[in-house]
């Protein structure tokens, strides 16, 4: 077994009007290198919770995150790339930043290692997501899923070894969700790209080898 990706009693707390709600309770999981692991289950089951505390985004109450064996809550931020250089994370909601182009919101991942082939690099990673002739166009001028196709570029262009992704499809259409869903595949299978898709989309879980089902903060199978 070569565990990439391991929760021990993960729990996550938030304070709401007056009382604490539990969004996780006591989650256990293990993903291996190279599985595409879907994460299904109702709104307010957990499944963004889940994804931002495995890349480290959020904190977990209780319980820990191992990533490659390293307790990712150990490490003190000036000493730790990790999300850039481990983990491409999709957002749900883009994040690109709104005064940049898109060739330019991909290229800064790349940048903060080296700017040798950044440009290349964002160039075909666009082009590949269909973006060839929105490379110079700012998010602004941009549609809901073609901003979504350059956010998904961003996370993959550093070839992580993890991409975490939070309904990835979701604002595309059927076409351009095949070309998403396609070429992360592609990364799976090719860079034995570890991959956690939080998805409501039956179809997109299809292209994965495991579904876990959460509800109600704890994994149901």
């Amino acid at each position: 077994m070569n565990e990439v990706i391991k929760t021990r009693h993960l729990v996550k707390r938030y304070f709401l009007e007056s009382s604490y709600v539990e969004a996780l309770k006591g989650i256990n999981l293990s993903i291996e290198k190279g599985e595409m692991v879907a994460l299904m289950g109702p709104s307010g089951s957990g499944k963004s919770t889940l994804l931002h505390i495995l890349g480290g985004i959020d904190i977990p109450t209780e319980g820990k995150v191992f990533v490659n064996g390293q307790d990712i809550f150990s490490l003190k931020e000036k000493s730790c790339p990790f999300r850039n250089k481990h983990v491409g994370f999709v957002f749900q909601f883009h994040y690109l930043l709104p005064e940049f182009t898109a060739l330019e919101n991909v290229m800064i991942p790349v940048q903060i290692y080296s700017k040798e082939g950044a440009k290349e690099k964002a160039e075909r990673i666009l082009e590949r997501l269909g973006l060839k002739d929105r490379l110079n166009h700012k998010p602004s001028q941009l549609s809901g899923g073609e901003q979504q196709r350059v956010a998904i570029a961003r996370a993959v262009v550093n070839n992580p070894d993890i991409i975490l992704a939070d309904e990835p499809t979701g604002n595309l259409d059927s076409k351009n969700t095949e070309v998403v869903m396609n070429l992360l595949k592609e990364l799976n299978e090719k860079n034995n790209v570890t991959m956690v898709i939080a998805t409501h989309d039956r179809e997109v879980a299809e292209y994965c080898s495991r579904t876990i089902y959460l509800k109600d903060g704890t994994v149901q199978s």
